[in-house]
């Protein structure tokens, strides 16, 4: 499986070797052609107008809506809201239901997390006077599950899927489960996760699930928060503003129903029909095709990059419980240097701390170079990037 030419920018990027799609994927034909169509077919704006032209364009957002609603498993579509991307939706939780939280409150996290999965609670931490607590590492990279860290103060649990730097996929199930024993609820931040492995919202019980449309070969400027229907109703509106309201008084205003009550003002509609078609053409490929070929290219990747006596994996050796996201580190070449000598020969990764500086910081590292690879990438291609690895860490230890 490769369906290479199904994505124009290696048409007209022949030589291009992408390993960064950890941090956007590329877009295939089928979803460009989705947001010109409504473009140059149909463009209007949605919800509110009477002619025909706004009821195309209705249909195809609220279209693209359903699919989403169906490939996260939500049972409800208005459960599913549009943002610009995943780190507004976990703002938009912590702006409506992190307000619900008192004094004292702990919000429980893990050492994994980006920082957009950081960054919001702490500024809600630091408004309500709230408690930051994190769940560590086990031997296995993933998220160590403690028991003991559950109690009656934990009123949400905010956790990655999979982690953007080590690659490991978190064991959501018993966390979930913990949490809700406790009385507390949970937000996925499944931004890494989606492109990865299949998702149902009901069989993880999760409260909120968060997703960016760009990593899963969607246009960038849309996300998605998935929430439970009576927590979304029980929370206030995030934003004001046009299609958010039902009635507006001089005095007051009455919220639209779900899921209006959270998309004020115009909203990305093309970005959400072209995420629409990012689903479609994921659905055509089937999640068991793309996890076989990511899992064949990552065992690959893994293998040459432990042939290599310079290059630390820093992560699982193996694909086991891990996505095809692989970080390592080069013996006395920084890891910027690293990427700009692979870009030097038209390979594309990532290096630095890859928004986690707090695991960073455990790990003991300055920085990682990551390879990131999707389905569209090739054998062919890793060995071009061991090579060129093996020339930059000459160049720098001469």
């Amino acid at each position: 499986m490769n369906h290479r030419d199904d994505f124009p920018i290696f048409k007209n990027r022949p030589e291009l070797i992408y390993f960064d799609n950890g941090a956007t994927a590329q877009r295939p034909q089928s979803v460009l052609d989705a947001e010109q169509k409504f473009y140059t077919t149909y463009n209007s704006n949605i919800h509110r107008g009477p002619n025909f032209l706004a009821e195309e364009a209705t249909i195809a957002y609220e279209d693209a809506r359903r699919k989403v609603a169906d490939f996260l498993g939500a049972h409800h579509k208005h459960e599913i809201i549009f943002t610009r991307n995943a780190t507004e939706a976990i703002n938009l939780v912590a702006r409506t239901f992190g307000e619900t939280l008192q004094a004292q409150d702990v919000i429980l996290l893990s050492k994994l997390e980006h920082h957009s999965n950081i960054v919001p609670w702490l500024q809600l931490a630091e408004r309500k006077d709230l408690e930051i607590k994190y769940m560590g590492l086990s031997t296995d990279w993933r998220v160590r599950f403690d028991p003991a860290l559950f109690d009656e103060r934990v009123k949400l649990v905010a956790i990655t899927g999979m982690s953007n730097v080590l690659g490991t996929i978190t064991d959501l199930k018993p966390i979930i489960k913990a949490a809700h024993a406790v009385g507390a609820k949970v937000l996925v931040d499944a931004a890494q996760l989606a492109v990865h492995e299949p998702i149902n919202v009901h069989d993880l019980d999760a409260d909120f699930l968060v997703v960016t449309g760009h990593k899963i070969y969607g246009p960038t400027g849309i996300g998605v928060l998935y929430g439970k229907e009576g927590l979304l109703n029980s929370m206030p509106p995030f934003l004001g503003g046009g299609d958010m309201i039902s009635a507006v008084f001089a005095d007051r205003f009455i919220p639209a129903a779900l899921p209006s009550k959270y998309e004020a003002g115009t909203p990305n509609i093309a970005g959400a029909i072209g995420l629409g078609a990012a689903i479609d053409y994921m659905t055509k490929l089937g999640f068991k095709n793309i996890q076989k070929s990511e899992h064949e290219l990552g065992t690959y990747l893994l293998k040459q990059l432990q042939s290599l006596s310079f290059v630390k994996i820093v992560g699982p050796e193996t694909m086991d419980h891990r996505g095809s996201v692989v970080s390592f580190t080069v013996d006395g070449v920084h890891p910027h240097d690293v990427a700009d000598g692979l870009s030097s020969k038209g390979i594309c990764i990532r290096a630095g701390f890859h928004c986690a500086q707090p695991l960073m910081d455990h790990l003991k590292l300055s920085g990682t170079a990551r390879m990131s690879l999707n389905f569209y990438n090739t054998k062919e291609e890793i060995d071009k990037g061991i090579s060129t690895l093996e020339e930059i860490y000459k160049y720098f230890n001469k």
